[in-house]
């Protein structure tokens, strides 16, 4: 018997299951996924990321979260990927508390 359960749509994840997802998925979109040290590494300086691929990365964690399209003053705030975590947790907190 797998120790893993797979994921199924709607069962509740938890914080440190989104914070891997979401490191595998800019890992995964990312220019130099060569420059990923931790949570603090940068999107443009570190891995590389320039205007089109974020915007990628934003739709990408849209679909894959079913979140709400992110705006830009708060896309551009988002700079390392601790901070693409903490806003994707966030909004889902967000999401799942008007539920």
């Amino acid at each position: 018997m797998s120790e893993q359960t797979p994921t199924v749509v709607g069962q509740k994840q938890s914080d440190e299951q989104i914070r891997a997802q979401v490191q595998a998925i800019v890992l995964d979109l990312a220019p130099n996924p060569d420059g990923l040290r931790d949570a603090e590494t940068a999107l443009v300086q570190d891995l590389g990321f320039h205007s089109l691929a974020l915007m990628e990365l934003a739709f990408a964690l849209e679909d894959e979260f079913d979140l709400e399209p992110i705006d830009e003053k708060t896309a551009r705030s988002i700079t390392t990927l601790g901070a693409v975590q903490d806003h994707v947790l966030k909004r889902i907190a967000e999401r799942d508390a008007g539920a």
